[in-house]
């Protein structure tokens, strides 16, 4: 949809979308509502969120995923870019799902405003494109400790084309030791 909505577009997956806000700017600068829940709700029926994340990082080719949280936690997240640039992508893990094992992926940047749609049962991660690199989501479902899951960003089975290989990437020690997909069983 387009003006005073916004423009929505499904990926390939369809429970995977990409959410542009109308960008509203004048000789001042802009004015944009990154999230209208009346303006949402039709496009994700029911999808309430109930917490605000901000992750930063400083190297480009930054690596933060393959993350997800097993039910009864699970959380669908809406990803934006404040600062930077990001290759961002949803993995769909859902069993029996004509789609599962596939990935959707989409750059997200400060320019373009784009947000992606991660629902339950996806896998979620990102690589940042440049240094100093800011990115907010909207997530359905507070983190609890114990249901916090990672599977390799790198998995061969995945074929996921990050924009760097994986000698560039920068990872923290949890995203280096998940589980292969192969070995990964869901829990959805």
């Amino acid at each position: 949809m387009t003006g005073d909505e916004m423009d929505v577009v499904a990926t390939h997956i369809p429970d995977v979308k990409l959410f542009t806000p109308r960008l509203f700017d004048d000789e001042r600068g802009y004015f944009t509502e990154t999230y209208t829940k009346s303006k949402f709700a039709p496009h994700a029926p029911g999808l309430e969120f109930v917490q605000d994340n901000e992750s930063y990082s400083k190297e480009a080719y930054t690596v933060r995923g393959l993350h997800f949280q097993a039910p009864p936690f699970a959380q669908d997240k809406l990803v934006r870019v404040i600062r930077g640039r990001i290759f961002d992508v949803a993995v769909d893990i859902r069993k029996g799902s004509p789609t599962y094992g596939q990935w959707a992926a989409a750059e997200l940047s400060s320019e373009n405003r784009k947000q992606l749609l991660a629902p339950k049962g996806f896998l979620h991660g990102f690589m940042t494109l440049e240094p100093d690199t800011l990115v907010a989501y909207k997530v359905s479902n507070f983190y609890d400790k114990a249901s916090d899951r990672a599977v390799l960003w790198s998995s061969p089975e995945l074929a996921i084309a990050w924009p760097a290989p994986p000698a560039a990437a920068t990872l923290s020690e949890k995203d280096a030791a998940a589980e292969a997909f192969s070995a990964f069983q869901s829990p959805f």
